[in-house]
C-alpha cells in the first residue's frame, strides 16, 4: 500500500475527530431530550386531587373542606395525599376502615357534630393513620372510645358524647400526645382503666368535666398544667392524689360533692406550681389548710364556709385573687390575722355572708372590697382606715343608716375610685367622701338631705347615682352639682324633684329625671349644658 504523504494524513485525522465530535453531540443531545421528557412526567409531580368530592373543596396542599354540606355518608374517593380532612357539622353515621384506611398522609380529621355511633364507628381503621396527629369527635353519640388510636395522636376531642368505657391504648402509649378532651360524658371512676395515660407522658391539658366521676383519677401525667374536673359526683380525694403533678398551674374542681372530710391537709401541699385553685360551689365549712404557695387566684365561693382560721392563708405570699363569696361567714369567725403576710391580695369578694361589720385586719394592699349583701349595720372611724390602696368599694345592699356611718369613716381611702352605698337606709349623703371617687352609688336608699359641702372638691366624679331616694330642691344646697366640674353623669330619678336644678355642670352629658314631679321645663333650663346628649323626663 503507498504510504500517504503527512499533509493528507493530517487532514484525514482532523476529519475523523470531526466526525466523532458530531455523533457524541447527538448522543448527549438525545440523552437530554430524554432526560427533560422523565422530568415532565415524574419529576415534581402534585397530588392528583382530580378525586375532590363534589360537595367539597380542595386544595393543592392537601386540605379536603366537607364541612357543613348535609353528608349522609363519608365522602368516597378521597386522595391519599389528603392531609386535612373537615367533616365537621354533617349527618354522617358510618365510617369503615375502608373510608379511611389508604389515608396514610392524614394529619388532621374532625368529625364533630356528626351522628356517629359506636357501632358505626369501626375504629381498627385509626390504626392504618400513621400520622394522625388531631381527631375531633366531640358531639357525636359514642358510647366508648376507640380501643386504639395511633401513637402520633396529638390532640384528641371526645367532648358531648355518651362515652361510659375508655380502654388502656385508647389515650395510652401515645407519646406525642399534649391534650385530650372528655368533658360532657358519663364516665364513671369503673369506665377509667388503670394507668389510662401509661406512655403518654407529655400530656397537658386533660378536661373531664361533666362527668359521673366521684374519686379524682390517680397516675396522672406528671407534665399536666391544666386539669378540669368541675361538675362531677366528687366527695373525696385520695391522699396523694396530686403529689406527682409538679407542674400543675390551673385546678378546677367547682360544682362538686367535696368536703374538708374528703381532702386532708396535703392534699395540695405538693402543687408548688399551682397559680389557679377552683374549689367553689361545693360543701366546704372552712377554707381549706396546706394551700400552695404560688397561688395567685383562689375559688371558694358557694360552699358553706363558717370561719377563715388565722393561719390557713399565712403561706399563700402570691394570692392576688380571694373569692369567699355566697358563703355563712360572720364577721367575729374571721380571725384578725386571716389575711396577715397576703400583700399582694389586691380582691376579695365577700358578699352574700352573714357580715354584722366590716371584718378586722383586711388586706392592707386591697384595690377591690366587695362586702355587699350582708347584715353590716354602722361603719367605724378605723373600720376602713388602713385600706389607702382601696380604689372599688362595694357597701350596696347592708342595713347601714346615716348616724352608724361615722362623718371620718372614709378619710383615708384617698385612692377610692368608685364606691357604692345603693340598697341601704341612708337619710343623709354622707360627709367627708374621698376626693378621688369618680363613680358614687346611693341609689335605693331614704335620701332626703345633701348636706353643704357634701359634694365640695369632689373635682374628679363623673357620675352620680341617686335614683329611688326622696329628694326635693330644697333638701340639695344650692351649686352642689356645679361644684362637679367634671361630671358626665346625674341620675336623679325616682325622686321628689318639682322642677329641674338650674345649677347643672357645663360638663353634662346625660341627665336622668324620670318619675319625679317635674310639670315644666324652662326655655333657659339647659343653656348651661351645652355637652348634653340625653335628657329623660318620661
Amino acid at each position: 500500500m503507498a504510504s500517504l504523504k503527512p499533509s493528507v494524513l493530517q487532514t484525514l485525522i482532523v476529519l475523523l475527530l470531526a466526525l466523532v465530535l458530531v455523533c457524541c453531540k447527538a448522543s448527549l443531545e438525545t440523552e437530554q431530550e430524554d432526560e427533560e421528557e422523565i422530568n415532565v412526567t415524574t419529576m415534581g409531580k402534585k397530588p392528583d386531587l382530580t378525586e375532590c368530592p363534589q360537595e367539597c373543596s380542595c386544595t393543592a396542599e392537601g386540605a379536603v373542606d366537607c364541612a357543613g354540606v348535609d353528608l349522609t355518608e363519608f365522602p368516597a374517593e378521597l386522595s391519599d395525599e389528603t392531609r386535612q380532612l373537615s367533616l365537621q357539622n354533617n349527618k354522617i353515621e358510618t365510617i369503615t376502615v375502608d373510608h379511611i384506611s389508604h389515608l396514610h398522609q392524614l394529619q388532621t380529621l374532625n368529625l364533630q357534630n356528626n351522628w356517629l355511633t359506636t357501632d358505626g364507628l369501626e375504629d381498627e381503621g385509626f390504626e392504618m393513620l400513621e400520622q394522625l396527629a388531631y381527631l375531633y369527635l366531640a358531639n357525636n353519640k359514642l358510647t366508648s372510645a376507640p380501643r386504639v388510636l395511633p401513637p402520633s395522636l396529638v390532640s384528641a376531642d371526645f367532648a358531648a358524647n355518651q362515652l361510659t368505657n375508655i380502654y388502656p391504648y385508647t389515650f395510652g402509649q401515645k407519646p406525642n400526645l399534649k391534650s385530650v378532651y372528655l368533658h360532657n360524658n358519663k364516665l364513671t371512676d369503673a369506665s377509667l382503666p388503670y394507668h389510662m395515660f401509661n406512655g403518654s407522658d407529655n400530656l397537658e391539658i386533660l378536661t373531664m368535666s361533666s362527668n359521673f366521676l366521684q374519686i379524682v383519677p390517680g397516675h396522672l401525667p406528671s407534665t399536666l398544667y391544666r386539669l378540669h374536673l368541675k361538675s362531677n359526683k366528687l366527695e373525696q380525694i385520695p391522699p396523694g392524689a396530686f403529689d406527682n403533678l409538679p407542674n400543675l398551674r390551673e385546678l378546677y374542681l367547682q360544682n362538686n360533692h367535696l368536703s374538708n372530710e374528703g381532702m386532708d391537709n396535703e392534699t395540695f401541699s405538693q402543687l408548688n406550681s399551682l397559680e389557679c385553685l377552683d374549689l367553689s360551689n361545693n360543701n366546704l365549712s372552712v377554707v381549706p389548710k396546706g394551700l400552695p404557695r404560688n397561688l395567685v387566684l383562689l375559688h371558694l365561693e358557694k360552699n358553706s364556709i363558717r370561719s377563715i382560721p388565722g393561719d390557713t392563708l399565712s403561706s399563700v405570699r402570691n394570692l392576688e385573687y380571694l373569692l369567699l363569696h355566697n358563703n355563712k361567714l360572720r364577721s367575729r369567725s374571721i380571725h384578725p390575722a386571716a389575711f396577715q403576710g397576703l400583700k399582694k391580695l389586691h380582691t376579695l369578694h365577700l358578699y352574700n355572708n352573714l357580715l354584722e361589720r366590716v371584718p378586722r385586719s383586711l388586706p392592707r394592699r386591697a384595690k377591690t372590697l366587695m362586702i355587699l349583701h350582708n347584715l353590716i349595720s354602722e361603719i367605724g372611724r378605723n373600720d376602713l382606715a388602713l385600706l389607702y390602696t382601696l380604689t372599688e368599694l362595694n357597701l350596696s345592699y347592708n342595713k347601714l343608716t346615716s348616724p352608724k356611718v361615722h362623718h371620718e369613716a372614709f378619710r383615708k381611702l384617698r385612692m377610692l375610685e368608685t364606691l357604692d352605698l345603693s340598697g341601704n337606709s341612708l337619710h343623709s349623703l354622707p360627709v367627708g367622701l374621698p376626693r378621688s371617687l369618680r363613680v358614687l352609688e346611693i341609689k335605693n336608699n331614704q335620701l332626703n338631705s345633701i348636706p353643704d359641702g357634701a359634694l365640695s372638691a369632689m373635682k374628679n366624679l363623673q357620675k352620680i347615682i341617686l335614683s329611688n331616694n326622696q329628694l326635693k330642691l330644697n333638701s340639695i344646697y344650692q351649686g352642689a352639682w356645679m361644684e362637679l366640674s367634671a361630671l358626665t353623669t346625674l341620675d336623679l330619678s325616682g325622686n321628689q324633684l318639682s322642677h329641674i336644678p338650674s345649677d347643672l355642670p357645663e360638663s353634662l352629658e346625660y341627665l336622668y329625671l324620670q318619675s319625679n314631679r317635674i310639670s315644666t321645663v324652662p326655655a333657659s333650663a339647659f343653656e348651661g349644658t351645652p355637652n348634653i346628649k340625653g335628657i329623660y323626663l318620661r
